[in-house]
């Protein structure tokens, strides 16, 4: 979701650090380039490095605070997405079905969905949040949820292709978003031309 439908990093730290401060911790301010170092970890991975001086407890009741003030504001202020991304996500639902799978907060995805409208290009979310389990894992409930037998998981970081591999399915890197990737694989380099991709790749 973060690197491939939208960028939410700045709105990410605005939050985060008026939480923090709100709750009276005297810590420096939580930048855009803090939250794109850690966009598409678990939950418990990224409370280890933004608060790392902290107590383990410590650090995940902050996190959880800011999570769900983070919730909140996303629900109203958005993110930025990409370009072309209604039209196109219009022009996929034509064909294909739509899934997002996250390594998030509860809450997070539906923020994104319900500020903009887009719950109805999408058959089905799950995040960590939701119940622990790694990304990998949640792609493949999602897929025996909806009785899935071909699946392709689009995503922007290294950890995103180990998971489509732990769960069976293809890959596509979104090259426009955070990470880069090792192996050679499909490449995106802008959202819209998602359909173009997938009407070569799938036979």
């Amino acid at each position: 979701m973060d690197g491939t439908l939208w960028d939410s990093s700045e709105n990410v730290a605005h939050s985060w650090t008026e939480k923090v401060r709100e709750l009276g911790y005297d810590r420096p301010e939580i930048t855009q380039e803090d939250i794109m170092g850690i966009m598409g970890l678990t939950m418990d991975r990224i409370a280890d490095i933004i608060f790392s001086d902290l107590l383990k407890d410590e650090r995940m009741e902050l996190l959880d605070r800011c999570c769900e003030y983070e919730n909140a504001y996303l629900l109203e202020h958005g993110g930025v997405l990409y370009p072309d991304l209604e039209e196109t996500l219009q022009i996929l639902g034509e064909k294909y079905e739509l899934y997002i799978v996250s390594n998030c907060q509860s809450g997070y995805i539906e923020a994104f969905l319900e500020h903009y409208g887009f719950g109805k290009y999408f058959r089905d979310i799950e995040c960590y949040g939701n119940n622990l389990l790694d990304k990998g894992s949640n792609i493949a409930l999602i897929a025996e949820r909806n009785g899935l037998d071909r699946a392709y998981y689009v995503g922007d970081i290294q950890g995103d292709y180990d998971s489509a591999m732990k769960a069976g399915c293809g890959f596509i890197h979104a090259a426009y978003g955070f990470g880069k990737i090792k192996e050679a694989v499909p490449e995106l380099p802008c959202f819209n031309k998602l359909p173009e991709l997938l009407r070569a790749i799938i036979v």
